[in-house]
């Protein structure tokens, strides 16, 4: 006899246990599903570990800079990779007792770990029990993307999720992909010792960025001995001797690239292929991502889809968001739309990309009469103090309305200072709020105003 609950929600990344929270607060009975690893994503192999990790490269890059700052530092200075995988391993453990905690703490709630399976509009299958209730939740996630690639059944590959099993260094990581996943791993394993190349099929890296941005990480990455080809056409791998033997057929240097260990970062797909959604009549777009209306409903009204499944949005922040706005609708009487967020994300490197809004290419494809400043790093006095002083800073303004249309600050802490912008954005206060503030000195917000200052028509 099927078990009868009010809610059900299927995966427990970032939407999941706060959703949990609030409806077992509000009287609900509530099953939560998670075949594997509590905590989703973020928690496993994306936001947590990988920036654990990067915190390990940085003190080993700085170390290694040592004398730029007037310090000495007798013998070597070497990695322990185990020691790197033990310190990420420990973070990881602690946030996934947290998760796991907090969620068998709510009352009203019943788990169980194992896959989930419709069987019917209201019914979902897990380990031979039948459950039904009147609102679902489906937030699943995703994954690596893997290409069909007939060699890959003959070599070892990596990606982002076997990543986070490395206790060694590899000798030369080969990295396919060219965007922020790829350029994450491929900056840190530098930092840790590794030889890198990446290799990207397009023309250039982060193809969504505006050239400057995309020339500037390029950049960066270049000076560190990251060897990038770009405009590889027809990638393939193949084992080989040394360990695997990468074809990119680019426009400069040798048609293979002989690495130790090949890197998977081309992509993610939505963990929607086996949950039988066909049973329930869900309906997906062609990569398989639920879609969902601007309150995330799917085509089935008392079924939402949260995160990453959803494709509107990959991000924690955004799986968060998606949180707020089901819970405010549902509970809260509070009308809240995925469209009235504001596009915000950051590129992990050092230094940081912060993004806000539209690029420079989408202001000027729209038509809009715009604004534009843009500040070397090199002006900005924190960053000359700490040495840092890649990159630069752009803001885009709408000549008529004043109102800020996007950002993008790639140097040091600008995965932070973004925010003082986008805030204002959020707002929907005009530019000159933030111009005439007064910022404290020497931080690196503190030049925001002096950027919105000297803005000049965008020709």
């Amino acid at each position: 006899m099927p078990l009868k609950f009010d809610a059900i929600i299927i995966g427990s990344g970032q939407a999941g246990p706060p959703l949990a929270a609030r409806l077992t607060e509000a009287g609900m009975t509530v099953v939560f599903i998670e075949r594997e690893h509590m905590g989703g994503t973020c928690v496993n192999d994306g936001c947590i570990p990988t920036k654990a990790l990067v915190a390990s490269a940085y003190a080993a890059f700085l170390a290694r800079r040592h004398a730029d700052y007037g310090v000495t530092i007798d013998g070597a200075i070497a990695v322990d990779m185990k020691a790197v995988k033990a310190r990420k391993d420990a973070i990881v453990a602690a946030s996934i007792s947290g998760v796991t905690k907090w969620v068998q703490g709510m009352p009203g709630l019943t788990l169980f770990r194992d896959h989930a399976r419709f069987i019917g509009p209201h019914s979902v299958q897990v380990g031979g029990k039948t459950l039904t209730a009147d609102k679902i939740f489906i937030n699943v996630g995703g994954r690596p993307l893997v290409p069909e690639w007939p060699a890959l059944k003959e070599i070892r590959y990596l990606t982002n999720v076997s990543m986070m099993d490395v206790d060694f260094l590899p000798k030369h990581l080969v990295i396919i992909g060219g965007s922020y996943i790829g350029l994450e791993f491929a900056q840190m394993y530098r930092r840790f010792g590794s030889r890198v190349t990446v290799v990207e099929q397009g023309a250039r890296l982060i193809g969504r960025e505006d050239e400057d941005v995309s020339d500037a990480v390029q950049d960066t990455l270049e000076r560190e001995d990251i060897i990038i080809r770009l405009n590889a056409k027809c990638i393939g791998v193949a084992r080989h001797q040394q360990g695997v033997a990468v074809g990119a057929e680019c426009e400069s240097d040798a048609p293979d690239i002989i690495g130790s260990h090949v890197l998977l970062a081309i992509g993610r797909q939505p963990n929607t292929e086996d949950l039988g959604l066909d049973a329930a009549g869900i309906a997906t777009d062609e990569r398989g991502y639920i879609t969902v209306d601007d309150q995330l409903r799917s085509n089935v009204p008392h079924v939402w889809a949260l995160g990453d499944v959803n494709g509107r949005g990959a991000f924690t922040h955004t799986s968060w968001n998606d949180y707020e706005i089901v819970a405010a609708n549902l509970l809260d009487n509070d009308p809240r739309k995925v469209s009235d967020r504001i596009l915000a994300y950051a590129l992990f490197i050092d230094p940081p990309l912060g993004r806000a809004g539209m690029t420079e290419r989408e202001v000027r494809a729209s038509g809009k009469q715009a604004l534009i400043g843009k500040l070397p790093m090199t002006k900005v006095g924190r960053a000359r103090e700490k040495g840092e002083t890649l990159g630069f800073m752009k803001v885009l303004v709408d000549a008529q309305s004043k109102k800020i249309l996007g950002a993008a600050l790639l140097g040091l802490n600008g995965d932070e200072v973004v925010h003082s912008l986008l805030d204002v954005m959020y707002a929907g206060a005009p530019y000159t709020v933030i111009q005439r503030a007064m910022h404290i000195h020497p931080t690196v917000t503190e030049l925001i105003p002096t950027l919105l200052g000297e803005l000049k028509p965008l020709r």
